[in-house]
């Protein structure tokens, strides 16, 4: 895990590579890790997450980003989701409205993560 500074925000970025998240429990492991870090953001690679996450009706989704707000904890989705989007208005929806506030963010890539953050 990659801890770093954006914008004043100290943001943990989980590695590219590791096991699939897909559940709550995947979520609060993820806090675990980064316990003691000072993290005010952690930065999920979509390519993290396991199959049908963004298939809202199944609700692992929401189930996994409530635990980081529960806990305070703030969350981007960095990388490409077009194909998602492409299929699901729900989907389009969701990540329209994460974008206009601070606790769920969505970015194709760590640039527009920085520009979304500042």
């Amino acid at each position: 895990m990659n801890i770093g500074t954006t914008n004043g925000l100290t943001i943990a970025t989980l590695p590219e590579d590791g096991p699939l998240l897909a559940t709550e429990q995947d979520a609060i492991d993820v806090m675990g890790e980064l316990y003691g870090s000072g993290a005010d953001l952690v930065a999920v690679p979509v390519s993290r997450l396991g199959p049908g996450f963004w298939q809202l009706e199944t609700r692992v989704a929401g189930h996994f980003i409530q635990k980081f707000i529960t806990y305070g904890l703030r969350v981007a989705f960095v990388g490409d989701l077009s194909a998602e989007l492409a299929a699901s208005s729900a989907l389009r929806d969701y990540v329209r409205e994460c974008n206009r506030g601070q606790q769920v963010t969505f970015a194709a890539d760590a640039e527009e993560l920085a520009r979304r953050l500042g």
